[in-house]
């Protein structure tokens, strides 16, 4: 496969410190590349803040629609690196690649005042460390997850990042003994996520009673993840279901897998009581009491909304045996990863079957006690990551342009 180019009439790069002083007139112009949903929120939120900073400034490079609302221009969209997995990654690996060296000489021929690299470590660290050896700017917004897996990238983020914006708070001083320098700024999902959701409202929203018991079912994001997770979950919804007839079942579900979704929910014998919408996950998660949700950064929008949960996940057997044996923790959920403790269960591979599913969820429902000690963790985890993120990480990016 060849890589792609850029879309139809984006802006051209060329040589020469006369274009880059042209450009920097109205303001500082910076590259970015963010590599999925996730990602194109984070940048989005960074370029709001950094525009109110620097009104003029020009922006460029990889990025989805919350970007190009901000004034970015994607040179190509940010679905091009939404692949997650070893095996996965090897399907496109010539296309991301490809993207990847094209982006690097236009960089090198035109350097922006700052590259920031959002999230997307596999792809960014090494055109971050490219671009530093020539002398321009690097920040990384997210550290990668070193104490999770693969502490051997900390060398790497070293070689590539003058500066690390991160996330969690345990992350500065980890970076610090590797001196790396590094700026917590908070999670900005704690600050979109009210610390006390009007779970009334959203299930008036989705037509849903005040007395209801909702179970929300959100198998991922991505092809993959609903291809292994969507039908062990409408499954165990199934068995769910049976053993409490009165319960409504919530699905969340991407508009451009809605059709995938659907499929497996009436393979799986789900009509009545399920409800399955077309985005809309945090008016979902408000809604819900309890959810089964893929692994994935959706954990921590649950555990922001207060909900208890069932985390599970399932991948290409290889994918899974060459990232098990670079685990670091005994966790892979979010919140359990935060907390320190299995606070909430986790079922993977051959554990997320249908019938460990329906019985983790179940045990949930009989234990009101344990649903409560849950979301008091969860609010303490909330204002723990509440802080004002956009700001944060444009005084680093300043600091950094000024050093």
């Amino acid at each position: 496969m060849s890589a792609a180019g850029p879309p139809q009439g984006a802006r051209a790069p060329s040589g020469g410190s006369a274009v880059h002083a042209a450009a920097s007139v109205g303001g500082p112009h910076f590259s970015m590349v963010a590599g999925e949903a996730s990602g194109d929120l984070l940048a989005g939120l960074l370029l709001q803040a950094m525009r109110s900073r620097w009104p003029g400034l020009t922006a460029d490079g990889i990025g989805g629609p919350r970007m190009a609302g901000q004034g970015f221009q994607a040179w190509w969209p940010h679905e091009k690196l939404a692949v997650r997995g070893y095996v996965e990654v090897l399907r496109h690996y010539r296309e991301i690649v490809g993207i990847r060296g094209q982006l690097k000489q236009r960089l090198l021929r035109r350097p922006p005042r700052a590259f920031i690299g959002v999230d997307a470590p596999d792809f960014n660290l090494d055109l971050e460390a490219a671009l530093k050896a020539r002398g321009t700017r690097t920040v990384h917004f997210v550290c990668p997850s070193i104490w999770a897996w693969r502490a051997d990238r900390i060398d790497k983020i070293r070689r590539a990042a003058d500066h690390v914006l991160c996330i969690f708070p345990f992350e500065p001083e980890l970076l610090a003994r590797h001196g790396i320098a590094s700026t917590y700024v908070g999670h900005p999902l704690a600050n979109v996520i009210p610390m006390a959701a009007d779970k009334p409202a959203a299930r008036a929203a989705l037509g849903l009673r005040g007395d209801d018991e909702v179970l929300a079912i959100l198998p991922g994001s991505r092809a993959s993840e609903v291809k292994y997770l969507a039908k062990p979950f409408f499954e165990a919804a199934a068995r769910v279901q049976r053993a409490r007839p009165a319960i409504k079942l919530v699905v969340p579900a991407i508009p451009a897998l809605q059709a995938a979704v659907q499929d497996a929910a009436r393979a799986a014998g789900l009509h009545g009581g399920l409800k399955i919408v077309s985005g809309q996950s945090h008016t979902v998660l408000a809604a819900c009491d309890l959810t089964l949700i893929a692994s994935g950064t959706a954990t921590l929008e649950a555990a922001l909304f207060k909900r208890p949960m069932v985390i599970a996940y399932n991948m290409n057997w290889l994918t899974y045996r060459i990232m098990r044996a670079k685990q670091l923790q005994p966790w892979i959920g979010l919140p359990n990863i935060l907390c320190g403790e299995f606070v909430v269960p986790e079922l993977v591979q051959e554990r997320a079957n249908p019938e460990s599913l329906a019985t983790a969820v179940l045990e949930w429902f009989e234990a009101p006690a344990r649903m409560a000690a849950v979301q008091e963790k969860f609010s303490a985890l909330h204002a723990q990551l509440q802080r004002d993120t956009p700001t944060l990480a444009t005084h680093a990016v300043e600091k950094v342009i000024q050093t």
